[in-house]
């Protein structure tokens, strides 16, 4: 009885170390699954959502953006006002150009941005130079210290940071702000369904 109570323990314990060996995967949205937490820095971060861009013209899917936040919020105030550690991560589900993506992200701060273009500009413009052209099921990364600024990583090779909290704040109001690049996007990186 105590040699079959042994190996029973040894069982669960076994099986224990096997459940946690395997990542938690948090959600899945067009087949992309994102972990539920992400190291950034000395950072935990947890996932607040996962949203799909998609393209105006013909409905056509080019992303799934999954938002990380030190804790989960669905107030896209409270997030762009709050100068902490963020990451926001891109997985193309279509292939998209150089040119394309660089025309989107200064579309986008001339949304999100306005009245502060002049004195982003530059820090957009290496934002658009740190740009290539995107294959499906490759990444693209953004990774905000509120220390040295938003390292952008295109496909694993990270770059030099981008400083500044007000050019973090732009970039990740291009998703959050009152102008994302589609409704549903904004809706799902805040924890609503990715559709």
């Amino acid at each position: 009885m105590v040699k079959f109570l042994r190996q029973g323990s040894a069982a669960i314990a076994l099986a224990v170390v096997l459940v946690s060996a395997v990542p938690a995967l948090a959600a899945t949205c067009q087949n992309v699954t994102f972990p539920d937490s992400v190291k950034a820095g000395n950072a935990e971060l947890l996932l607040n959502g996962l949203g799909l861009r998609k393209a105006t013209m013909f409905n056509v899917k080019v992303y799934v953006a999954g938002l990380y936040l030190p804790q989960k919020s669905s107030d896209a105030g409270q997030i762009l006002a709050a100068n902490r550690p963020w990451r926001l991560e891109l997985r193309f589900v279509r292939d998209v150009g150089v040119s394309g993506i660089r025309n989107a992200w200064q579309e986008g701060f001339e949304n999100s941005a306005p009245d502060k273009l002049a004195t982003l500009q530059p820090r957009i413009d290496t934002l658009k130079a740190a740009m290539t052209d995107f294959k499906t099921g490759q990444s693209l990364v953004f990774a905000n210290d509120p220390a040295t600024g938003v390292t952008v990583a295109a496909n694993g090779a990270p770059g030099q940071p981008i400083a500044g909290a007000d050019f973090a704040t732009g970039l990740l109001a291009i998703w959050l702000g009152p102008k994302p690049p589609n409704a549903d996007l904004k809706t799902g990186v805040l924890g609503g369904k990715c559709e």
